[in-house]
Parts: C-alpha cells; structure tokens; sequence
C-alpha cells in the first residue's frame, strides 16, 4: 500500500510505522482494540489542523462463508464485549458489497453465520468518530479466513496481496469521501463558544469539542445541554462529560 499511493516511512515516529505523503498517511497499528484506539488517537494528533480528517480502517475479517480475498464496506459495527452497535453513514452508492462486523477480543472458535468477525473495528470507529463526522469515517474489510481456510493459516505475505488486489477500489472510494469533505461547511454548534471561553482547550480538544457539540446535536434534533450544574475545571472535564452523555444515549451514529 505504502508504494501505491508513494508513502515515506516517517523514521522520526517510534510508536507505530507510520507512512505518509501531502495527502495521506498510512498508520500500521497491529492486533487488538487497544493498538487501534492508541493508533487513531496518535495519528489525529499528528495532524489537528485538517478540519475535517477523512479516516479509513484497512484490515481482515473473518467469515464462515465467504471466499478469500472478499472486500466489503461495513455499515454495522457490533462490539461483542460492551454490545453496543455504531452504523457508519455512508452517503454513496457502495462499489462494493457491504456488511455487518462483530469486534472480538480474541478469536471465535466457530465462525458467525452473518456477520465478518474481526478485533479492531468498533474501537477503530469509536475512536475515529471522536475526531470527525460518521460520513468521513470507512471501515474496509477483506476476508482472510473462512470456515474452508481458518484464521491459523494466515500469513502476512497473504494478506499483503489480499489488500494489494483492492488498492484501486480503495483510492476510488477514498477520492469520493475526500470530495466529500472538501464541500463540507459545519456550522458552528452554538455552545462551541462560550465553551472556549469559559474552559481551556487545546488546538485538539476544541476540535474533539466542535465534533462532540455536533454529534449530540445530531443524535438528539438539538436537545439542549445542561453545563451551569455540572463541576468543570478544564476542557478535558467537559469532554469527558460529553462523552458519558452520548455513552448513555440509546442511539449511536
């Protein structure tokens, strides 16, 4: 992928590999949850000032089913640990078939006979949507392993190919989604300023705080927010009591 899109390893970045060119920045995260929620986070570090970050997961999936080398766009992300669904928006018509996943936070001894079975989607997604809008954010999964050819088979030169066989539906779709937030103009939610004024906020978290505002507007058709009772000291206060308010909604972008 690196020598597709003619990425440069960062040699300066010591937590993960990271590649990049103008426009693009690949981040190899690994295995877990844990890796991909510690690899989205970094990399929206590395470049807060792209108002509206376009955010793609590339990875395997398990299938019962499915023939090897499969790619599908997922529009349902099921976390199996905390059951909680998140549904990524997508605004176009998929060129490709699209499906539901279930995150795992080990491998299933028996196969799901609906859903792609991986372990980095749903911290990937809740992550990602933290820094940017659901539209913006892809998950793309090829199936490495079915009932036929099981997970322990794999082999990293395997899954190279599997991902270098979709590379030009890849750059297609992330042109599209690029466009897309190229005429994106978000209206300032109305209490993004008299937060800022009120509470610190670094560069970073006044752009989690203008998604977090919008989001909540959006899940609730603008319910308003309740912040004179609440003990804030810091912005880093007021967007964790952000977060706990959407955690607690029945409703997940």
């Amino acid at each position: 992928m690196a020598e597709y899109f003619q990425l440069k390893k960062d040699i300066t970045i010591k937590p993960f590999a990271v590649y990049a060119n103008q426009d693009i920045c690949l981040t190899v995260t690994g295995l877990g949850k844990s890796a991909m929620a510690a690899g989205v986070a970094y990399t929206q570090a590395l470049f807060t000032s792209v108002e509206h970050p376009v955010m793609v997961n590339i990875g395997i999936a398990g299938h019962r089913d499915h023939p090897l080398g499969s790619l599908f766009l997922i529009n349902k992300i099921i976390d199996v640990d905390s059951q909680r669904s998140y549904y990524p928006s997508l605004i176009f018509t998929p060129p490709c078939p699209t499906g539901s996943i279930q995150t795992v936070s080990k491998p299933l001894p028996v196969y799901d006979e609906s859903s792609l079975c991986d372990m980095e989607a749903s911290a990937f997604y809740e992550t990602a949507v933290r820094f940017t809008s659901s539209e913006m954010i892809l998950c793309l999964k090829i199936i490495s392993d079915n009932q036929l050819s099981p997970v322990g088979n794999i082999q990293p030169k395997q899954v190279a190919g599997l991902i270098k066989a979709h590379l030009a539906l890849i750059e297609s779709l992330l042109t599209q989604v690029v466009a897309t937030a190229a005429s994106i103009t978000v209206s300032e939610p109305k209490l993004f300023e008299p937060l800022i004024q009120r509470y610190h906020f670094t560069v970073n978290e006044r752009m989690q705080l203008k998604n977090q505002l919008s989001r909540w507007d959006s899940m609730t058709d603008h319910q308003s927010l309740e912040f004179d009772s609440a003990p804030f000291n810091s912005g880093k206060d007021v967007l964790r009591w952000l977060d706990l308010k959407m955690n607690n909604t029945d409703f997940y972008l």
